[in-house]
This record gives C-alpha cells, sequence and structure tokens, in this order.
C-alpha cells in the first residue's frame, strides 16, 4: 500500500478471534450510529504523545480503522505524515469536511476497488479498504513498522460474560500473543472510562489499557 510504511504507529482496536463485519461497520456510518468516534484526541494519546514521538519529526503515522479521528489533523499539525485504513467512506470524507482540509479522491491500482483521499498539502492520506484483507491485523502493523517504532496500543477490557463487542475485550496475554515475537511490550496506564452507555450494555467497569510497543532489540 502507498505510504504505509509507518516508522511510528497508533491503534484503538485490535482483531481478536472475531471483527464487526464490514457491512455491519459502514451501516454503522450511514445511520450515524457511532458512539464510539471521539470529538477531541483521546486522552491517553495525549498523555503518551511524547513517548510515541520520542524527540523525533516528521514521522509517518499510521492509522488503521482511523474512521475521522481528529487525532490524526492534531499530529498532522506537529508536522507528522499521516496515513490511514478504513472501510467508511462517509467516515473518510467526514474527516476532512469537518477538519476544513481540502482533498482529492484517487482509485489505488494495486488494491481492487480501493480508493485514497489525500490532503492538497499532502501529509494525510486516508485509504477506504478494509485492513483486515490483508491476512491478519498484528501482521499487517508489523510488516509497516519501521526499525525505530514506537506503537502505542490502546485496548479495553469489561466482564466478557455480560457484553459480547464491539469494542472486543482484549487481555494481555492476547496482547502478547499477537505482538510478543517481535515487540517488547510495556503496560503504560489503565484507566478507568465507564460511562453511561456502559451500563446500559450490562457493564459495571470498563477500563482502557494502554501499551507502548517498541521492537525487540534483536530485531534491529
Amino acid at each position: 500500500m502507498e505510504g504505509s510504511t509507518a516508522e511510528t504507529n497508533t491503534s484503538t482496536a485490535i482483531k481478536q478471534d472475531k471483527v464487526v463485519a464490514k457491512a455491519e461497520w459502514i451501516m454503522k456510518w450511514e445511520q450515524k450510529n457511532i458512539c464510539f468516534h471521539q470529538q477531541h484526541v483521546h486522552r491517553l494519546l495525549e498523555n503518551y504523545v511524547d513517548l510515541l514521538l520520542n524527540n523525533r519529526t516528521n514521522l509517518r503515522i499510521f492509522f488503521p480503522l482511523c474512521g475521522k479521528a481528529v487525532d490524526m489533523k492534531w499530529l498532522a499539525d506537529m508536522g507528522h505524515s499521516i496515513t490511514g485504513v478504513d472501510v467508511s467512506e462517509i467516515g473518510l470524507k467526514d474527516f476532512f469536511t469537518e477538519q476544513n482540509i481540502s482533498y482529492v479522491e484517487e482509485q489505488v491500482s494495486d488494491i481492487p476497488g480501493a480508493k485514497v483521499f489525500k490532503s492538497l498539502s499532502g501529509n494525510i492520506s486516508l485509504y477506504c479498504c478494509s485492513v483486515y484483507d490483508m491476512c491478519s491485523y498484528a501482521n499487517v502493523l508489523s510488516s509497516l513498522m519501521g526499525r525505530e517504532f514506537r506503537y502505542l496500543l490502546v485496548t479495553v477490557s469489561y466482564d466478557h460474560t455480560k457484553h459480547s463487542g464491539p469494542p472486543f475485550y482484549v487481555p494481555d496475554v492476547e496482547v502478547d500473543k499477537l505482538f510478543g515475537t517481535f515487540c517488547c511490550i510495556k503496560h503504560l496506564e489503565k484507566v478507568d472510562a465507564f460511562k453511561e452507555r456502559h451500563q446500559k450494555w450490562g457493564l459495571d467497569y470498563f477500563y482502557e489499557n494502554i501499551y507502548l510497543l517498541t521492537p525487540k532489540p534483536n530485531l534491529n
């Protein structure tokens, strides 16, 4: 994929043993059922952005399952190049419209049916296709990471016997299974993210966990 070799990555989702079907995800955007979208930069990204950037400038930052995340413009305004991927064309176009960014639309010749929306400034490229079409989520990310990558990963934890997702519960052991072979994994913080909608799902608690993933020394 053009422009997708990422030196730094940030994500708020991870593929476990099940995912939201493509049609269901697109329908959520069509029906504006997007309670997962945050109007402001994710607080954990704000808190740990210095660890992500590690005193580096002009990074290439990859946003898988990006939707219209405002975090992308926030990082682009710092001078970084953004590549995002999402199956929802609505979400991607909404990003440019709501952030008042002019863009062009192009076909992607090497990905059947895919489009890319590029800012006229050239620092933001959002691809309309499924990241899951490229084998598995963790393998895709590992193939995109540069030698000195830094990857902020946010997962959620709750009583999965009371709610089947999405978002999907991801235990620590799953994170280690997916990324442990090529990453050093550091758990940074566990924060209470319980809201009224989680109570309506029948949950008593809902936590966000943030990890910093860096390359294992023997991989450099």
